[in-house]
């Protein structure tokens, strides 16, 4: 039994053998059969379109990358003494990444790429700048970085920036900051020196149309090196026209009581005086002029710190009235997109836009019209800061080709090696009473329509040696 059952298990599992080697050779004759029915499809359409899409992939990571955001830096004052300046340029930056993202359709030769602003305070001290940008270039990874209003602030930013190849869009406005070297540092405003030069210049031209003559001035201004340097261009410009500088007094930037000033310039009776304030200096120093009835030829300030701005006008009334000022901005510029930006600050923050604004306007639109060059200068990497550096030395802004331009007091911005702009140049603004109301008017070089300068001062006595 055990022998039959044997064999017939042998006869079962030949049998069953066999019957899987058919079916397998059957399958495999089936299946090269369907290979090579398919194979034709395969040969010409499959494989170029792998082919095509190796070639596509590749080509978009050479050539047009993929760039979503582009991340910019905004280092300003937002606390402290010099909040007052931070927050409108951190203001009139949001204005402008709102346009170029919503109005413009963001940067169109990356694809419609937006910006993105990123924002760190400053603080008060260069440490607290330092830190920072710091912190802005560890996290965020900006691509440009704008800062730091204050000029000594501006700088430690700048050696962070340099240090880590990330190019800085300067709004402070010392003359030393484009002097070290920085391959990475561009500023479209004007200098530091060229505001005490324009304060002067606006003054004798002033003078000279009203017949007067003016044979002294003293020059007041807060001792940090924004002070510094822009009361060397007012001494400079005064002395080249044969004005006697009787004095040039400066003072601490924490100063609470002008009283030894004030008794000082009484001393002197000049016809002029040059002042070089910040926000807080200036009030106290209207208020002190104001009570010691001082009433000399004209009080002219420079360097846009102080005096015509809003916030000034807010905090000193009639102190400052007549008092003029020098900006890197000109709010009444007639050009289509100034009157357009104007309008929108104004409806938004219920403020005329002045010097900390429109820097930040025409900075901003600025890096705007380099980005979209840089994607078609360099559209496998748009980015990179000394491809952007090449892009912003071959601009060549004006009124007819720029928005920025538009936006800017001379109407045109080229860029030196240093990073200056070639053209730059400032507006004077005034205080005067308009409807029972101090508001701040441009005046010079060209005054806005309706408007004629108040020189001199409507108080002076005709004394001293005018």
């Amino acid at each position: 039994m055990r022998l039959v059952s044997r064999k017939a298990i042998s006869k079962t599992a030949s049998a069953a053998i066999i019957v899987i080697i058919i079916i397998a050779i059957i399958a495999g004759g089936l299946a090269w059969w369907q290979t090579q029915q398919k194979a034709p499809t395969t040969t010409s359409s499959a494989s170029p379109t792998s082919t095509t899409k190796t070639s596509t992939t590749s080509s978009a990571t050479a050539t047009t990358p993929k760039i979503s955001v582009i991340k910019i830096g905004l280092v300003e004052p937002l606390t402290g003494k010099y909040a007052v300046f931070g927050l409108e340029a951190k203001e009139a930056a949001q204005l402008i990444v709102n346009i170029i993202n919503n109005e413009l359709g963001g940067i169109k030769s990356l694809g419609g790429a937006k910006i993105q602003l990123v924002v760190q305070d400053a603080g008060e001290t260069p440490d607290d700048a330092r830190l920072a940008a710091e912190k802005l270039i560890t996290q965020y990874h900006p691509t440009i970085i704008i800062g730091a209003y204050i000029s000594r602030l501006t700088a430690a930013v700048a050696q962070v920036t340099e240090q880590n190849h990330v190019i800085l869009f300067m709004d402070g406005l010392v003359d030393s900051l484009t002097q070290h070297g920085w391959k990475y540092v561009f500023r479209v405003a004007p200098k530091a020196s060229a505001h005490g030069k324009s304060a002067v210049d606006f003054v004798l031209d002033m003078a000279k149309k009203k017949g007067l003559k003016i044979k002294t001035a003293v020059v007041l201004h807060e001792d940090s090196i924004f002070g510094t340097y822009t009361a060397e261009g007012a001494v400079l410009e005064l002395r080249k026209n044969g004005v006697e500088v009787l004095d040039d007094i400066s003072y601490p930037d924490s100063i609470t009581d002008f009283s030894s000033i004030i008794n000082k310039v009484k001393a002197d009776n000049p016809d002029i005086i040059i002042t070089i304030p910040y926000f807080h200096d200036g009030v106290l120093f209207a208020k002190a002029v104001q009570a010691a009835n001082i009433h000399p030829m004209f009080i002219a300030g420079a360097g846009a710190c102080g005096y015509t701005d809003p916030d000034s006008i807010k905090a000193a009334g009639k102190a400052v009235l007549w008092y003029t000022n020098t900006y890197s901005y000109n709010p009444y510029r007639p050009t289509k997109w100034n009157q357009k930006i104007v309008k929108m600050f104004e409806e938004k923050y219920h403020k005329l836009p002045t010097e900390a604004a429109g820097i930040m306007f025409y900075t901003m639109m600025t890096i705007y019209e380099a980005l979209e060059k840089a994607g078609q200068m360099y559209p496998s990497n748009p980015l990179n800061a000394d491809n952007l550096r090449k892009v912003l030395l071959s601009l060549d802004l004006t009124d007819n080709n720029s928005i920025a331009a538009q936006l800017y007091p001379t109407g045109h911005i080229k860029f030196a090696p240093n990073g200056d702009n070639l053209y730059a140049g400032t507006a004077v603004l005034q205080v005067q009473m308009i409807n029972g109301k101090e508001v701040p008017v441009l005046v010079w070089p060209e005054p806005q329509p309706g408007v004629h300068p108040v020189f001199p001062r409507p108080d002076w006595h005709g004394s001293g040696s005018g």
